[in-house]
């Protein structure tokens, strides 16, 4: 009887404990999303915004997201991958290369005229990282990388040639673009995208090399006369490189079906989908720049000759520092030149 009444009282118990279990386990996750980003720009609007309801439906809701577009949780672009390292917040989007110098292998994919159509170049991208550089960002999860559409020029004075760009100062966004401009003959100054607006303004700069789906969200075509590109049949003059990084405890702290979608939406399929909607979106910055009125003058490929050759050494330059830090510099420029050609035939 006894041993009868306890039985009783373990089920009863296990009956009550059981919805209680449950509720914890169905309890929702909320996830703060970081980045410099304005919440006007297309990134925001158009990639980041549909991402984050995606996973939020997917999840039936159990992931709610706290959006933090414009560093609106504090900190500077260039802090941004150490406060998902650090827990600040949960989920960040930014520039590997706002920490010049640190995540060096992946600069290989913002190298000159490398490639041409940003959804196969960020599936490179990722299985580049994966395979030749796995600890790149190992202070993180990782949930996409990909790259911008072709880069272009947006200046205050008229640029077609190389010579056009003696003395003009322009904002560049990375190391190897800083280097590149450098190359042509301009006065590079290295800055973040926010500060865009003022630099030009006060006229610190002359112009930028920038991507044309963020030109409205930083009023570029407003702050500049002329804008400049080169022609399809040239491979992009440059690309930059981003990272979407998770902070690893916040993953490893969801259940496993919470996990699932998180990975669902994660890897190399998203991070070429993120390459393609940035591309996409140069239409929308290049619409701006025609409604302004503001001239867009295509380089063709026989100016584009003198542009190519001048970047060449650039690439040496490259390995030899990645010699220098102890990686194989001409593997991996050749391993992501491989996988461009790859992913550009699928």
């Amino acid at each position: 009887m006894i041993r009868r009444r306890s039985l009783l009282k373990t089920g009863a118990a296990a009956a009550v404990a059981g919805p209680i279990f449950q509720s914890f386990s169905q309890q929702a996750v909320s996830l703060r999303m970081h980045t410099f980003m304005a919440p006007t720009s297309n990134v925001w609007t158009i990639m980041l915004k549909p991402w984050m309801d995606k996973v939020e439906k997917e999840s039936g809701g159990r992931i709610r997201f706290e959006g933090y577009p414009a560093m609106q949780l504090g900190g500077t672009p260039p802090q941004l991958y150490d406060q998902a390292r650090d827990g600040v917040a949960d989920i960040v989007w930014t520039l590997p290369g706002y920490t010049p110098g640190r995540f060096v292998r992946g600069e290989v994919f913002e190298l000159p005229f490398m490639m041409n159509e940003a959804g196969a170049t960020s599936r490179a991208y990722w299985e580049f990282i994966q395979t030749q550089a796995p600890d790149e960002f190992k202070d993180t999860k990782v949930l996409a990388l990909h790259v911008h559409g072709r880069g272009s020029f947006h200046s205050t004075q008229q640029i077609k040639t190389v010579a056009d760009l003696k003395g003009m100062k322009l904002r560049a966004p990375t190391r190897l673009i800083t280097r590149l401009l450098a190359m042509y003959g301009a006065v590079p100054v290295g800055m973040p995208l926010p500060g865009i607006p003022d630099a030009l303004s006060k006229g610190t700069i002359q112009g930028v090399a920038t991507a044309w789906d963020v030109v409205p969200s930083v009023k570029v075509h407003e702050l500049t006369k002329y804008s400049t590109e080169f022609a399809d049949d040239v491979p992009a003059f440059y690309t930059g490189t981003f990272v979407m990084a998770m902070n690893r405890a916040k993953y490893e702290s969801l259940p496993p079906d919470l996990k699932k979608v998180i990975d669902a939406n994660s890897g190399i399929d998203t991070s070429a989908q993120f390459g393609t909607i940035t591309q996409s979106s140069d239409a929308i910055g290049r619409k701006a720049v025609m409604d302004r009125g503001n001239p867009i003058y295509t380089i063709p490929k026989a100016e584009a000759a003198e542009f190519i050759r001048l970047a060449g050494p650039l690439k040496d330059e490259w390995v030899a520092d990645m010699n220098k830090r102890g990686y194989d510099g001409q593997k991996l420029l050749a391993s992501a030149k491989s996988l461009i050609a790859k992913y550009a035939k699928t």
